[in-house]
């Protein structure tokens, strides 16, 4: 089956310098690398997880009132701040 993918240049070079040095073609090379990423990524629904929800309101759970969650990058700064102090106490 024909496809058309967009391939950063670098990868693509060494792709047909494996081809050349196989003496395959370069289709070859990409089933190849597709087949051994496709075998080693875990199957769907293989390891199980639960998910831990925080409990609680404004009074007494997790959550702060007074955070902000539109403005995360304010979030960061102020992470950032609270480990520095703590740092150097």
């Amino acid at each position: 089956m024909r496809t058309t993918v967009d391939i950063a240049a670098p990868l693509l070079t060494n792709a047909k310098k494996t081809a050349a040095q196989r003496g395959v073609t370069l289709s070859v090379v990409f089933e190849d690398a597709l087949r051994v990423m496709l075998a080693a990524r875990p199957a769907a629904g293989g390891k199980k997880f639960r998910l831990i929800k925080a409990g609680g309101g404004a009074s007494g759970g997790l959550v702060n009132p007074d955070i902000d969650l539109n403005r995360t990058s304010q979030l960061l700064v102020d992470e950032d701040a609270e480990q520095y102090a703590k740092s150097h106490r």
